[in-house]
């Protein structure tokens, strides 16, 4: 892989940064990362700072234990072990996102499940698991901060595309950027409709899940949201 295609996919990252923060997945706080292309045993993410403001200065280079391969005095997310858990534990994940969308977190602190309620949110994936912190490491500040914690949330995360995380948030998981973007962004809207729809709901049947979810294999679908969000936000010139 030429070196001009890493560049490609960490500008790629860049504009996910953008694209999440103005499509109201995460705000100041949340992050995104890519599995190294070239080095399955690294991955990028951004220094500590607002997504919307991320630049391709900003982005750094750890190991799956989360060390900085060149920190040069930067500060660093506290949460970056959800991203190097999850990329340790799932060979086949390359992109991995943390957010608090509020639409999402009535599902982390309540009894009901998120589940698909339209075509779209069939992205999610039949299964959605919730993680606990409080589980196996008792009263926390609910950040994952350790190897340990990340590991845990991991494997919790199983084969599924996403987990929400109890009192806490959400992690997506895919192969590729654009489908973890894509995922993030339709699961959201999913949850928005779910909460409007209250009463006897109908939910997708599994049979529509796994045909709605081929959605993420086809690129013309993820090139024409790519390019929908990347005008919006502005990193697509009109």
């Amino acid at each position: 892989m030429s070196n001009s295609m890493v560049v490609e996919a960490l500008e790629d990252l860049v504009s996910a940064n953008r694209i999440l923060a103005h499509e109201q997945v995460i705000d100041g706080f949340g992050h995104i990362s890519i599995r190294h292309p070239e080095r399955p045993d690294r991955f990028f993410l951004s220094r500590s700072r607002s997504p919307e403001l991320v630049t391709l200065d900003d982005l750094m280079e750890f190991d799956l234990d989360c060390n900085p391969i060149d920190q040069r005095g930067r500060a660093m997310y506290g949460e970056r072990p959800i991203h190097g858990g999850i990329f340790k534990v799932r060979p086949d994940v390359n992109a991995v996102i943390h957010h608090h969308a509020h639409p999402i977190l009535p599902f982390t602190f309540s009894k009901e499940k998120l589940r698909p309620v339209f075509h779209m949110g069939g992205v999610m994936g039949r299964e959605i698991p919730d993680w606990d912190i409080r589980t196996k490491f008792g009263d926390t500040d609910l950040l994952v901060v350790t190897m340990d914690q990340g590991i845990d949330l991991a494997h919790a995360l199983g084969k599924s595309r996403m987990t929400l995380m109890r009192r806490h948030g959400c992690v997506v998981a895919a192969n590729t950027l654009r489908q973890a973007v894509f995922i993030a962004v339709y699961s959201t809207d999913n949850a928005k409709l779910q909460l409007a729809g209250r009463g006897e709901l109908e939910f997708l049947s599994d049979g529509e899940i796994d045909e709605t979810g081929k959605l993420l294999e086809m690129p013309i679908a993820m090139d024409r949201a790519w390019e929908y969000w990347s005008r919006r936000c502005g990193v697509l010139a009109a």
